[in-house]
């Protein structure tokens, strides 16, 4: 009888223990050692690039000639409707919208050029939005009376697939974004994704790197994956249980065997 007591422990032991072991899977920006208070990676600012879409919008004291600047807008504000774009997902209906709603924008050329109406061709590639609005600013004085200007991305996306809820790809028009905001807009990982193996990919001056981030760990927010660039496309790996849970039968099949094994084991302790 004590030897059967004693089964019966170490089975319930075994169980918590695994227990354990699949909730510390799950669980996010776990301490490990570290401080609870850690310096951040350095912001990223993106600089525009080639085949960057831009939004200009030129304000002055004197609207009408200011919409001269506005060649997309019609002379409309259109920023609000842009803000309304925020983590949406990018699709069929968003382009169309996208289309309707805000200025098409500047693309920008092979050169790192774009035109400017009377200021001509101007080179932003290299440059943050904020130094393109002040160069354009100074170029625009000569016509207009204490414009402003508003530079901003129109094409600022990121893609999330893999085992999260909702993977899509998504449009980032403030122009900054962590990837646990990003996970987050996606809908979160599903039981099945892998939290300590998530694939970052990234283009940098024609080249593609692949790294890999731990979800479970606090070191992500000194990664220099913590703040997404622009394209990068993130991929969370599925467990070895998603292949277990394509196949209804088995799942049950082995939830039926393990629930047997557990009342007879009770069974032949108390008997």
């Amino acid at each position: 009888m004590i030897r059967k007591l004693s089964y019966l422990k170490f089975v319930l032991v075994l169980f918590l223990f695994s227990s354990c072991i699949s909730q510390k899977r799950i669980t996010y920006f776990q301490k490990n050692g570290q401080p609870d208070t850690m310096r951040l990676v350095q912001a990223f600012t993106p600089k525009i690039q080639p085949d960057d879409i831009l939004s200009v919008y030129v304000n002055s004291l004197n609207p009408a000639a200011s919409s001269f600047f506005n060649p997309y807008s019609n002379g409309v504000n259109v920023q609000p409707e842009d803000a309304n774009l925020l983590g949406t997902t990018y699709s069929a209906s968003t382009a169309t919208r996208a289309a309707q709603n805000i200025t098409p924008g500047f693309r920008v050329d092979e050169k790192g050029m774009i035109e400017i109406p009377l200021v001509g061709r101007l080179k932003v590639a290299g440059l943050t939005t904020s130094q393109a609005r002040d160069t354009i600013r100074v170029l625009l004085k000569p016509f207009l009376k204490e414009p402003t200007v508003n530079v901003r991305f129109l094409n600022f996306k990121i893609s999330v697939m893999g085992e999260v809820a909702r993977p899509s790809t998504y449009l980032i028009p403030n122009e900054r974004i962590t990837l646990p905001e990003a996970l987050t807009m996606a809908g979160d990982l599903t039981i099945f994704g892998k939290r300590e193996n998530v694939m970052i990919m990234r283009e940098t001056n024609g080249v593609k790197e692949f790294a890999t981030v731990d979800l479970t760990r606090r070191d992500l927010f000194s990664s220099p994956y913590y703040y997404l660039h622009p394209n990068d496309v993130i991929y969370v790996e599925p467990s070895r249980g998603r292949s277990a849970q394509t196949d209804r039968s088995f799942a049950n099949i082995s939830m039926i065997f393990s629930g047997l094994s557990i009342i007879a084991i009770l069974i032949q302790t108390f008997r």
